[in-house]
């Protein structure tokens, strides 16, 4: 039966199609409980404490899942991940229909499926690598980014319209159908386990050694190192201002829903058309490039996010910001890709995750008091930093948040440029072979 299955090119296609099905049920979901989380608090803490709990698991988790990933059959490991995420739903959706939602079993729905979702990275770039060729790395990258940002033009949209209609118990049930509809193409599939390199083999112990594998091996590649703490740099920055978007553009335009749809779509929009360039190209020859000027001109837009007072200039900014980010994710998806041995990518993947982004909780964490007890009360008007900055971002409710966008965005074009700076990270290309498939040995 296995070898009747779509193989190959083909079998990622299908895949992809279930991602792009799921995402918008996610994405749909994600946007009717950020309005009904800010209608009942009003607080941008309450929102940034349901991104921080449903991502800190993730983080934290990432080196045990790696190695389980590298154990385990990958299409299962991607399979648990979604179940994991489907039942989380169903919970919400029980708890919503029956009137007893809050929001903290939104945080704990979110740790839940965050726990398993750690899974998800490592086990669908490791899947991908057996999938395709080297030369298609980049146009896969491409469709993954295109599915993960269509359901983001869509979804606002859509989920405005239907909250009207069949509201959010709707929505959710929509999001339950659209998990089991990307469980079923993952069944539909083979997808191919990795051939046992030497590096692979001598990896191999008990699994708190294998759970240390990962950063064992980017330790000793100060060329992966130092790419690495480029984006744990930009994970700190960014967060700090994209967590606090929806309640910046909700208290700016007096908790206008369709804004933030118009908004967010034309954020997806961009990532869309970045991940449609991105499949057609291939991405940059020399992808370190893609990545630094990638990151610095993404940037460019965050902080025109701040500066902006009207939904045009908002949905002009996020368009140009996530035009760069499929192209500068998937040059670096590529390089790693083409590096690491793909029989030991679940481990060093998870441990490149982890290291990179361990820095976003933190900033998730901090975002929302920042917020509302800072930067908020400081631009209002005579507020302690309304004199400075009143004009540049304006005064009022919201533009606290704006100010937050403006330092990011900044900070983040430095970040960008600066590696330029460190040859280990802007000849990492040369400084580091590709894997050897005349390395494999037979398991």
């Amino acid at each position: 039966m296995q070898k009747t299955r779509p193989t190959g090119m083909t079998a990622f296609a299908v895949v992809w199609i279930g991602q792009v099905v799921s995402l918008l049920g996610t994405a749909m979901t994600g946007f009717a409980l950020t309005i009904w989380a800010w209608q009942i608090t009003g607080e941008a803490t309450a929102l940034a404490l349901v991104g921080f709990f449903a991502f800190a698991p993730i983080v934290l988790m990432s080196p045990v899942a790696g190695a389980l990933v590298d154990r385990w059959n990958r299409k299962l490991a991607m399979m648990i991940s979604d179940l994991a995420a489907v039942l989380s739903t169903i919970v919400v959706l029980l708890l919503f229909s029956a009137g007893n939602l809050q929001i903290w079993h939104l945080y704990l729905t979110g740790a839940f499926s965050g726990i398993f979702q750690a899974f998800q990275f490592p086990a669908y770039s490791a899947a991908v690598t057996t999938m395709v060729s080297k030369e298609q790395y980049g146009r896969a990258s491409g469709m993954l980014s295109m599915a993960r940002f269509a359901s983001s033009i869509f979804a606002p949209a859509l989920a405005a319209i239907l909250l009207g209609i069949i509201g959010i118990g709707g929505i959710l049930t929509i999001d339950v159908v659209t998990f089991l509809v990307a469980i079923s193409a993952l069944l539909l599939v083979h997808i191919p386990q990795p051939i046992v390199t030497e590096e692979g083999r001598k990896s191999r112990g008990s699994l708190w050694k294998e759970s240390g594998y990962g950063f064992h091996y980017i330790y000793e590649r100060p060329s992966l190192l130092g790419l690495l703490l480029i984006f744990f740099a930009v994970n700190l920055v960014v967060p700090f201002a994209t967590t606090v978007l929806a309640p910046m553009l909700l208290a700016r335009t007096g908790n206008d829903a369709t804004v933030l749809g118009i908004v967010q779509s034309a954020m997806g929009l961009g990532g869309l058309v970045g991940g449609i360039v991105l499949s057609v190209w291939g991405g940059p020859k020399r992808r370190i490039h893609g990545i630094l000027i990638g990151l610095a001109l993404a940037m460019v837009g965050i902080l025109l996010i701040g500066l902006g007072r009207s939904p045009f200039i908002w949905a002009l900014a996020t368009f140009f910001t996530l035009f760069f980010v499929p192209i500068l994710q998937g040059s670096s998806q590529a390089i790693w890709q083409a590096k690491v041995a793909p029989d030991v990518q679940g481990r060093v993947f998870a441990a490149r995750g982890m290291i990179a982004q361990i820095s976003a909780p933190v900033a998730m964490l901090l975002a929302g008091p920042l917020a509302d007890r800072v930067f908020e009360p400081a631009m209002m008007p005579g507020g302690s930093l309304a004199v400075t900055f009143g004009g540049l971002v304006g005064t009022g409710p919201g533009t606290g948040m704006s100010l937050m966008f403006v330092i990011a965005g900044a900070l983040r074009v430095l970040i960008g440029l600066g590696g330029y700076a460190f040859r280990v990270v802007r000849n990492i290309e040369d400084i580091l072979p590709d894997y050897k498939i005349d390395a494999d040995v037979s398991t």
